[in-house]
């Protein structure tokens, strides 16, 4: 039985304080993009599934539309932004900075409101970390900036003939049961320093992406910043440098490289309620 004051389970309601609080928090995220040059785009809820790009694809919201192809609620933002841009849009606008504020549905009925922005052909990572970094500094809240390159496990993986769900499952203990000299100084990595200590040790298969990490790290303009060589994350897309930013248990933000339509973007996508909630704090 379903009664009347009942939600979804997974859904958001904003009211009151709470609402206003969600309204400005928004329309200072936007007129920092704006001040910076980045354009606005709201793109359709609903997506042909064959166009989603997400890790689970059992988490896309399915039905069909009169043609009978498989239609999905949006479930991420990031290579809708670029399809729509470079394949509908191209004709009409150059511009390769854009910003959005929308929500993102999963299954079974999760609704997820983000703030986010896509640097099409742009392959500077240091520059969006920093621009994130200038947004957080805006709202006067300092979380966690934590920087990977996922390129650093899989080649890690391959060096040592182990398993990447190693890594995809954080089993730190199994990791140091190998009892690898290099690569307990890399899981033990957590500021530039180390990064620089280890990368005169490791493999020199994995020192080009290490130095990679390395040179862009030292690029953003933020004091707290982890460097986390190992982590892998979970999103589809990212195939270089990327980074998440959290707060305790919260996850505020995540953005990285990733390849669209031949050339190299840069994304991020702000996690509206987890930032409502710091703020509060």
């Amino acid at each position: 039985m379903v009664f009347e004051h009942e939600i979804p389970k997974g859904s958001r309601l904003y009211f009151g304080k709470v609402a206003k609080a969600k309204r400005a928090l928004e329309n200072k995220v936007c007129e920092i993009l704006d001040n910076k040059g980045f354009e606005e785009i709201i793109t359709p809820n609903f997506s042909y599934s064959q166009h989603q790009s997400i890790e689970n694809e059992k988490k896309l919201i399915k039905f069909s539309d009169e043609q009978n192809e498989q239609v999905s609620l949006r479930a991420d933002s990031t290579l809708d932004v670029v399809r729509i841009i470079s394949k509908r849009l191209g004709r009409t606008t150059k511009h390769k900075k854009w910003f959005y504020v929308q929500p993102i549905f999963t299954y079974p009925s999760t609704e997820e409101y983000q703030i986010g922005c896509e640097w099409i052909g742009h392959d500077n990572i240091s520059d969006m970390m920093n621009l994130t970094t200038d947004i957080l500094k805006a709202l006067d809240v300092e979380p966690i900036l934590q920087i990977s390159n996922i390129n650093i496990p899989k080649l890690v993986a391959n060096e040592l003939n182990i398993d990447i769900e190693l890594f995809k499952n954080g089993e730190i203990a199994s990791l140091f049961k190998l009892k690898c000299d290099w690569l307990n100084q890399l899981l033990k990595v957590k500021n530039i320093e180390d990064l620089e200590k280890v990368a005169l040790v490791v493999p020199a298969s994995i020192q080009e992406e290490l130095k990679k990490l390395l040179c862009k790290a030292k690029e953003v303009n933020y004091s707290n910043i982890i460097i986390a060589p190992l982590y892998y994350g979970f999103l589809k897309y990212y195939d270089g440098i990327y980074y998440r930013v959290i707060s305790d248990n919260l996850t505020v933000c995540k953005g990285g490289m990733y390849s669209s339509e031949g050339s190299c973007s840069l994304g991020f996508a702000l996690y509206t309620d987890s930032l409502l909630k710091i703020l509060e704090d």
